[in-house]
């Protein structure tokens, strides 16, 4: 019962394909099947009446994705009406070879048909086979090859119809996905740029009575700090309503570290790179950029009394290590909680088979140490 209402309830796949081209090739070529046929066996039982109906059938082959149903109907309901005449006459075979065009019509019920769709044309489709069986006087061999034929055509079309279901799923998954990796990149970004906005409007609140012209510096810093951050945000905010992957702009790597380690901002910032790793792949280039830019924007907001801050790139072989540390005075107490941005670093780190770790420093401060590798396996 419960699997009979999940099949009812079923609602049509998506993506169905409008008609094209094909499909108007597809019926002129049943078109000319039967009219050729029809001609060639002109001593077939109900001609051309048999001819004519093969051809008012054929265009339903239009209809078979966006009506199933009335497809499908309306194609074995012409070859009822022909096992009708056939019994009741008690003539010879009336059906052309071309009529096999309702398989086609079988195959789309059940590919594109709602569940419901489904479970009131198979009946159907069983009730007219039968009196076509009937009608001929099929014999045993007759009766299991048709129904073997009709249900692998079912069958067939049910593969077709939940693979691509799985795959339309695994789509989403994939793009939810995306979407969460946009969101941590967002989250990174505006942090960032909203520390540097609060440590210069911080500064600004000190020299702004003694020093104007200093004040009116920072000021002119701070908003282009928020056309920046603004721009970013909106760049990420488009691609998530709009789906638009590639239209988001190339990520920035370790060649980009460069614009964190402002002249004018306090803490002083100061970057080493060691070994290659300015060419390293995508995932981990844009991973060790979004790393240090997180750990930067927690040592702005966080750590006490810092004047410097360190940012070591080293690669040894195939492992490229990351270290950020600061030079503030020790956390009182067991530290701070770990927030979204550590959570996500560390999910970062992870995605791509490496280690994060963060903590206060043996000589002060708060250190930041992560390993990934420099090649990312597929």
């Amino acid at each position: 019962m419960i699997l009979w209402r999940s099949i009812w309830r079923e609602p049509r796949p998506a993506g169905a394909p409008p008609v094209s081209r094909l499909d108007w090739l597809l019926v002129s070529g049943f078109e000319a099947a039967a009219l050729v046929e029809g001609l060639a066996r002109a001593d077939l039982a109900g001609q051309p009446f048999v001819t004519v109906l093969a051809m008012a059938l054929t265009p339903a082959l239009l209809w078979r994705r966006s009506r199933p149903l009335l497809a499908c109907v309306a194609g074995f309901g012409v070859a009822g009406v022909l096992s009708v005449i056939q019994l009741s006459t008690r003539s010879g075979d009336l059906g052309l070879y071309s009529m096999m065009v309702v398989l086609i019509l079988l195959y789309s019920l059940v590919r594109w048909g709602a569940g419901r769709e489904i479970a009131l044309g198979m009946p159907f489709v069983a009730a007219v086979v039968a009196l076509g069986m009937s009608a001929t006087s099929a014999g045993g061999a007759e009766l299991v090859g048709g129904s073997l034929l009709l249900l692998l055509i079912a069958a067939l079309a049910a593969v077709f119809r939940y693979r691509a279901a799985l795959w339309q799923r695994q789509h989403r998954e994939i793009r939810n996905q995306e979407r969460l990796a946009l969101a941590r990149e967002l989250h990174d970004t505006v942090a960032h740029h909203i520390s540097a906005i609060a440590v210069q409007a911080q500064a600004g609140g000190v020299v702004a009575s003694s020093q104007p012209l200093q004040a009116a510096q920072i000021l002119a810093a701070i908003e282009s700090e928020a056309s920046r951050t603004l721009a970013e945000m909106r760049a990420m905010v488009r691609v998530l309503r709009d789906d638009e992957w590639d239209a988001y702009a190339p990520r920035l790597g370790v060649a980009d570290l460069a614009g964190l380690a402002r002249t004018d901002s306090s803490p002083a910032i100061e970057i080493s790179l060691a070994g290659a790793v300015t060419r390293l792949p995508a995932p981990v280039d844009a991973a060790i950029y979004r790393l240090v830019q997180e750990a930067l924007t927690n040592a702005i907001r966080h750590a006490r009394s810092a004047t410097r801050v360190g940012i070591e790139i080293c690669r040894v072989g195939e492992v490229v290590r990351v270290r950020i540390a600061d030079d503030g005075l020790p956390h009182p107490g067991p530290g701070p909680e770990p927030g979204f941005g550590l959570t996500g670093m560390t999910e970062r780190a992870h995605l791509l088979g490496g280690s994060l770790a963060a903590g206060p420093g043996a000589e002060g401060g708060w250190v930041v140490e992560a390993e990934l590798p420099a090649e990312v396996r597929a």
